[in-house]
């Protein structure tokens, strides 16, 4: 490439310096696919975030960062919580701040200590909302067994917010022997999902838009700290474990399937989808390997562990449902394939944007 160029008439243009804008689909601004999950997610935070950065740490990408300080393997996660309604079946958004949180150090193998909390407070909102939002917060920190050791309160003009929104950040020890990453997933490793998927994201939106699908629908949000130690108890040679939230299984297996460089195959019909998610799924449109859960990890287990694990996920009240829906392959570095009931093979995508925005 020459270092100057020009147009007639024009002075000739120094580019040397030029770099290329960050390839983010076209969209010159934010859109609602951004907070997705899905490949919007990836490119805003590969092409603007992570460099502006920078940082060895923040590399992996991972659902929280893996640090030593001190002698000590720690895991650190912050997340933020926008969901409308506030409240919802089977949890709040105080529930999801605490579980959400918790769960990102779990998927580092960590059990959480100490979390800080924000609420960001849009003006006029009953005091009384906020009351309940901080008491179900409370509860979900000691039910998980963590405590919220401090916090951070703005208010911001009417107009300007939704109510009420909530950061958390957590940290936790990784226990010795324990190394959680999708650089280790090889070809061969089990594929194992906790339990039903799609829940979470069909109860947010079956009240947040007055649907009905003949069954209540409640969200999954639970802690993980507990399964994933049952987990860990009988090998700490898991390979990876991630929680399919914003963007649902598809994309949790994409991420992984992209960082680990081995393909993966699963089985569609092994996957477990409830019937109301399946049927709620058709009559919106959506494919409930796409709809987020708040309470589920999928993991990434050698084979000569893989029954152990699943009799010690199926033997805790988080993980009855647990089954194996596919393994990591050679073959197709980098891509998730499905094979259908019809005997077929499809290929599951990362989302692009979000399906249902604001689920947490």
């Amino acid at each position: 490439m020459p270092e100057t160029t020009s147009t007639a008439g024009s002075t000739p243009l120094d580019v040397t310096g030029w770099t290329c804008p960050a390839p983010l689909r076209d969209h010159p601004r934010v859109v609602m696919g951004h907070g997705g999950g899905g490949a919007l997610s990836a490119e805003l935070v590969r092409h603007v975030f992570a460099p502006a950065y920078g940082g060895e740490a923040l590399a992996g990408l991972g659902d929280g960062a893996q640090l030593t300080l001190g002698g000590a393997r720690l895991a650190f996660s912050t997340d933020s919580y926008v969901v409308r309604p506030l409240f919802f079946p089977g949890g709040s958004i105080g529930d999801l701040a605490v579980n959400g949180t918790v769960n990102d150090l779990a998927m580092c193998g960590a059990q959480a200590a100490y979390l800080s909390c924000g609420f960001i407070l849009e003006e006029g909102v009953e005091v009384a909302e906020v009351a309940r939002v901080a008491e179900a917060l409370g509860a979900a920190a000691r039910a998980a067994g963590v405590e919220v050791v401090t916090g951070d309160t703005k208010v911001v003009e009417s107009g300007h917010g939704d109510g009420i929104y909530v950061n958390t950040s957590g940290i936790g020890l990784i226990p010795a022997g324990v190394d959680l990453r999708p650089q280790r997933v090889v070809p061969g490793d089990v594929v194992i999902v906790s339990g039903d998927i799609g829940l979470h994201g069909v109860a947010i939106m079956s009240v947040r838009e007055g649907l009905e699908f003949g069954v209540d629908v409640a969200s999954d949000c639970a802690a993980l700290g507990g399964l994933v130690a049952s987990m860990l108890a009988v090998t700490p040679d898991l390979h990876v474990l991630r929680d399919p939230t914003r963007g649902g299984l598809a994309a949790a297996l994409n991420e992984i399937a992209d960082a680990s460089g081995t393909g993966v195959v699963i089985r569609e019909k092994a996957v477990p989808v409830p019937a109301a998610v399946a049927n709620a799924c058709a009559i919106l449109g959506l494919d409930p390997m796409y709809v987020a859960n708040e309470g589920k990890l999928v993991a990434f287990v050698p084979r000569e562990h893989a029954d152990a694990v699943l009799d010690a996920m199926r033997a805790h009240p988080l993980g009855a449902g647990a089954a194996v829906i596919g393994e990591a392959v050679a073959d197709h570095p980098g891509l998730v394939v499905a094979r259908t009931a019809l005997g077929g093979t499809r290929v599951v995508d990362l989302p692009v944007g979000e399906q249902l925005p604001r689920i947490c």
